[in-house]
């Protein structure tokens, strides 16, 4: 894991959530803060001051403007990093990173950029609980597809384990996965559904619309950002009983494995040579 101070790297992903509100109120695009960043404002007045993470959800339709505007709208040094945007992209979701900074996640995933914010893309879902399960299983299942396609195949050693990861590199392209994975996310239709989640929270996150309802100010770190019109409600659904520390050693925080908040990664020399070979 990068040793970096995790208050100075929260201000930087404030800074990136503060461009997106700015961008969304400016061009009536919705959006919420959403998992582990509302539960930050609602106790805690912002940030966990564990993690180092910042999540939105935006509904489909919204979304799609977004995406692609993000280039004239986003200003500089923030950048939108997705399929639709970067064809190479290896995230199954969007995320708005600030490129004057560096982070890689994981040194054996194929994957270089900014400190970013998560964008959760809000879908429809059916009202059928069966068919909920298959679709956002589906959705697991080609997201594993995308992360062997796109790492290091001898992450473990040359055995075994990295059989499975050869064999998706050999058969299926990123594009065509990338494709795949967007087909299942937007299946059903958001504005005529009646229930709505965001995949990445699995089925335990599918509400009835209304608790998002329309975007409503709350507070983060001092900053007015927009939340669902219902946070107990969606709160208590993905956490529970939400206002209760969780004890230490469940405290999860992403520990990403290189952070430098002074330089561009554009600038990194990333002597990867598995990343090399995929990008070639």
């Amino acid at each position: 894991m990068a040793n970096y101070e995790i208050r100075e790297f929260q201000m930087r992903a404030l800074e990136v959530l503060r461009v997106i509100d700015k961008v969304c109120r400016e061009h009536g695009l919705r959006y919420y803060i959403a998992d582990g960043t509302l539960l930050g404002a609602v106790r805690h007045k912002g940030f966990i001051p564990w993690d180092d993470d910042a999540d939105i959800t935006m509904p489909r339709p919204d979304l799609d403007i977004f995406i692609a505007h993000a280039k004239e709208w986003l200003p500089a040094p923030y950048e939108l990093n997705c399929f639709e945007v970067n064809g190479k992209s290896t995230t199954v979701f969007p995320k708005v990173m600030d490129s004057s900074t560096t982070l890689i996640e994981r040194m054996w995933f194929n994957q270089l950029g900014g400190v970013y914010v998560d964008i959760f893309p809000l879908e429809g879902h059916s009202n059928n609980k069966l068919v909920r399960q298959l679709h956002v299983w589906a959705y697991y299942f080609m997201k594993d597809f995308v992360r062997n396609k796109n790492r290091d195949p001898y992450k473990r050693g040359k055995g075994a384990s990295s059989w499975w990861p050869k064999i998706v590199q050999n058969v299926f392209t990123n594009e065509g996965l990338q494709r795949f994975i967007q087909r299942i996310q937007k299946y059903h239709d958001y504005d005529s559904a009646t229930l709505v989640g965001e995949f990445e929270d699995k089925t335990f996150g599918v509400m009835t619309k209304d608790v998002f309802g329309e975007p409503t100010p709350i507070m983060f770190e001092g900053v007015e950002l927009m939340g669902p019109a219902k946070p107990h409600e969606y709160l208590t659904k993905i956490f529970g009983d939400y206002m209760t520390l969780p004890p230490e050693n469940k405290r999860r925080i992403h520990g990403f494995d290189y952070v430098d908040l002074n330089t561009p990664y554009r600038e990194y020399n990333d002597t990867r040579e598995f990343r090399k070979k995929m990008n070639q």
